[in-house]
């Protein structure tokens, strides 16, 4: 690990941009464990991305991995992984500098709360630097029956739908239309516990979603398109981000 590929040391764990084909391995190895495509070939978007490890300092294990694809504006999103999936054309029309975070993952298992909290202050570095005025991506549910995740998708549907300004369209073939669905009292409880953790902070710091997931069979996954004006996150929160990221 070279001095110049860290972006964050931060206690127990550290967050280094990946160097070359070993780190790239690891963060592979890492992402086979909780992604099924992952288990074969790199995709196109892993020789574009910039990718991250998060490292426990005592063992050298890969905690937790994402990737990350800068654009210069909406008007780029095309490039972008989500834009496989989903309809962006609204979001072409954001005028700056966009940050798209993918294959975020922790190692199964782990439940060190800050593995998150190093691991979001490494991503905070990366939107600082590039001037990123929204980040986005693909937050994923393992699996894709979606019996279980009804409390989940019932406060997305009710509570967290993207503006319609920069609301994604259908595109994926095979999609679960959440939104309006699930008409029941969510248990609040069992709906957060059910949320991938990414998705959870995103919320929390005014984040909203699509109306509809797609089934991804290949991944395995069922994955909501999420955005994040980084203008609408509450100052509180953003003090202690950049409070971790130094």
């Amino acid at each position: 690990m070279a001095l110049d590929d860290t972006l964050l040391d931060r206690g127990r764990y550290v967050a280094i941009r990946a160097a070359g084909a070993e780190d790239m391995a690891r963060a592979r190895a890492l992402r086979a464990l909780v992604f099924a495509a992952d288990r074969g070939p790199p995709d196109a978007f892993d020789a574009v991305c910039t990718h991250v490890l998060i490292e426990d300092r005592a063992t050298g294990e890969a905690v937790c991995t994402f990737r990350v694809l800068p654009l210069r504006a909406g008007a780029e999103i095309g490039r972008s992984y989500s834009a496989q999936f989903y309809g962006l054309e609204a979001l072409q029309d954001f005028a700056g500098p966009m940050v798209e975070l993918g294959r975020f993952c922790i190692r199964p298992g782990l439940r060190d709360g800050d593995i998150l909290r190093v691991a979001w202050g490494a991503l905070a570095r990366v939107v600082d630097d590039e001037g990123a005025e929204m980040l986005f991506g693909c937050s994923s549910f393992r699996g894709t029956d979606a019996a279980g995740y009804a409390d989940a998708f019932a406060v997305l549907g009710a509570r967290h739908i993207a503006p319609r300004r920069w609301r994604p369209r259908v595109k994926a073939r095979d999609v679960l239309r959440y939104a309006g669905l699930f008409r029941r009292v969510p248990d609040m409880r069992r709906a957060l516990a059910a949320m991938p953790p990414l998705l959870r902070t995103y919320l929390a710091m005014g984040g909203w979603v699509s109306d509809h997931a797609v089934i991804d069979r290949e991944m395995d996954t069922l994955h909501v398109f999420t955005g994040l004006e980084i203008a609408a996150i509450p100052p509180a929160r953003a003090r202690a981000l950049r409070a971790v990221a130094g």
